[in-house]
């Protein structure tokens, strides 16, 4: 199909196309596809007729030649190879046979069968037909040209029809120049409306476009949402829900294709109810709620309600939101850790006044007595003073912002033998006999840890784990293993049940805890000394001999071999009679952790 340089002489269906669109392209010439096709199909409609008339004046003798029938057998034919056998001119090509075998065929037919008639029938509102198709599928060039075409035809033959300066010729050439008029007429008005429709889609398609992607956008934000939405309608029918809202429900037993009613569990009773009275009151609600699963724990969540107005009413649609009571308590341990950040250097100063005090009475005291029970006491009243002195400093020292270290101003500690002694001193005080099993397989491995901060990591992932295990022989298992060249990976694994997926977002977060017992700094405290000594701690599900269960595993970075003497590995009695280091042979290289 041509196209000129200038924008008025532009092909009138590509106007307000833009070439970097590909997409607005692609669906421009589809439309133009379909519109041709359309033309073609009329000219194939025409031209059946024409042949059907034909025949019908062969046969009853009232038409012209003879040959018009063959006339019009040729151009239904011409019309059929163009429709089937032939694809549209593409935009920007310059003006092909295509054209001539459209446009000029029907002028040249329609004109042939004007001129030769013999009856009273005009064919000339036929010629309508091309100059439309230029107008709408061509430049504006192409359709002026082709109704000066059949003016030309027009006027020639009404100047041969009748002699000269008769009234007939008069009345011939005014008739044929109205019929002109009208055809340049339709020229340029189909032209400019279909340039305006052209370029209506265009701002149609773009807007389409720009609202899908908008919707696009907002389907993201929703799903990524940790705030559930619920979209429900008048009869308690839940249309949609995002991820959010889902697990909150039925969490991975939420059926994706089926929409439900909130009535139809008892446990979704007070949402219903609520959804039902925001309907009944036409305005937004709010309240508190559980939902008591079979399966999972019970949820606590905070429920509020919107309406969506239609019509200007508010009786279109509920948009239910549901947020979890426990991500609103988080966020307020967040604010409370701010809070004693705050407190943190009067507390300490508070603490630190009587220890001294105690320490110092505690050596004078110690200085008098003679008998070695009563020194026993004071030993333990100077090593329980120290040790809650550090305390205090470890959780001063978390409430600042700390350096990385791994500089080598820690100095270093053989792995393998300091965890046995931990271990050791945990099991004296846990009753975890028979429990715990120890699997040594780092007898090389030197890390830049203090060892006092190295214990109260164990302690609390030991204590946390006990917590969770089922309580079985070798529920819980420790394990040192190389972790490349530069790391090793110390873990403690337990066959404890799997963490919901909202208590693994918070594990590591301060005041955060799924037990009410427990004061939710343990792990927030493990990871604040291994991020001080530039190691890693992480959780996952792992498996163990065949058995599933929750491992958190640290990744400490390798220090300078000390003067300490390189030691077997230790296990601790468990079900299986012989010792783990023949079980778990640190020379094969397996991990004995396998993720799940």
């Amino acid at each position: 199909m041509a196209r000129d340089d200038s924008s008025q002489f532009a092909p009138s269906w590509f106007v307000g196309f833009e070439p970097g669109n590909h997409q607005g392209r692609e669906q421009r010439l589809r439309a133009f596809v379909r519109l041709w096709a359309a033309f073609m199909r009329a000219r194939v409609f025409i031209a059946l007729v024409l042949l059907a008339l034909q025949i019908f004046m062969v046969v009853t003798g009232t038409g012209g030649p003879d040959w018009l029938l063959l006339l019009a057998a040729v151009h239904l034919s011409a019309t059929l190879v163009i429709l089937y056998a032939w694809r549209p001119a593409e935009q920007g090509t310059p003006l092909q046979a295509q054209w001539l075998l459209t446009l000029g065929v029907d002028v040249v037919v329609f004109a042939l069968l004007q001129f030769f008639q013999t009856g009273s029938i005009n064919y000339t509102p036929l010629f309508a037909l091309p100059v439309l198709l230029a107008s709408i599928l061509g430049p504006l060039l192409l359709a002026l040209a082709t109704a000066a075409s059949v003016t030309l035809f027009l006027l020639t033959e009404a100047f041969l029809s009748a002699p000269l300066f008769s009234d007939m010729a008069t009345a011939r050439l005014l008739q044929a120049g109205l019929a002109s008029t009208g055809f340049f007429l339709v020229a340029v008005l189909a032209n400019q409306l279909a340039i305006r429709l052209a370029r209506e889609e265009a701002v149609a398609s773009s807007s389409q476009a720009a609202a899908r992607t908008q919707a696009q956008v907002n389907e993201l934000v929703i799903e990524s949402l940790s705030v559930g939405v619920l979209v429900v309608d008048p009869h308690g029918v839940v249309r949609n829900a995002n991820p959010a809202a889902q697990i909150m429900l039925m969490g991975e037993a939420y059926p994706q294709a089926a929409k439900l009613l909130l009535s139809a569990r008892s446990s979704w009773g007070h949402l219903s109810d609520l959804v039902s009275e925001t309907f009944a009151l036409g305005q937004a609600l709010e309240t508190e709620t559980t939902i008591d699963n079979e399966d999972r724990p019970s949820q606590r969540l905070h429920a509020r309600t919107r309406l969506t107005s239609r019509a200007g009413s508010s009786t279109g649609l509920c948009v239910l939101f549901l947020e979890d009571l426990r991500e609103v308590e988080a966020r307020v341990r967040t604010e409370k850790l701010a809070s004693m950040g705050r407190m943190s250097a009067a507390v300490a100063h508070e603490i630190r006044n009587p220890l001294s005090a105690i320490t110092q009475a505690n050596a004078l005291l110690d200085e008098e007595l003679k008998e070695a029970s009563q020194k026993r006491l004071t030993q333990m009243i100077e090593q329980n003073a120290q040790r809650l002195s550090r305390i205090v400093d470890d959780i001063l020292n978390v409430a600042r912002a700390q350096p990385t270290r791994g500089d080598g101003s820690t100095p270093s500690m053989a792995l393998d033998p300091m965890v046995r002694q931990i271990t050791m001193d945990w099991l004296r005080q846990n009753p975890a006999k028979g429990v715990l099993g120890v699997h040594l397989h780092a007898p090389q491995a030197h890390v830049e840890f203090d060892p006092e901060h190295l214990r109260r990591l164990l302690v609390n992932l030991l204590d946390n784990a006990l917590r969770h295990a089922s309580g079985k022989p070798s529920s819980i298992r420790v394990i040192t293993q190389p972790n490349g060249s530069e790391h090793s990976r110390l873990s403690v694994w337990s066959d404890g049940q799997p963490l919901e997926a909202s208590v693994m977002r918070h594990l590591f977060e301060p005041f955060f805890s799924s037990e009410s017992r427990s004061s939710g700094l343990g792990l927030y405290i493990c990871r604040e000394l291994c991020e001080r000594y530039g190691a890693q701690i992480a959780y996952q599900r792992a498996r163990l001999d065949q058995q599933e269960g929750n491992e958190f595993f640290v990744s400490m970075p390798n220090g300078h071999a000390g003067p300490q003497p390189v030691q077997q590995s230790l296990a601790y009695p468990a079900s299986d009679s012989r010792p783990y280091s023949t079980r778990f042979s640190p020379t094969l290289g397996d991990p004995p952790l396998a993720p799940g």
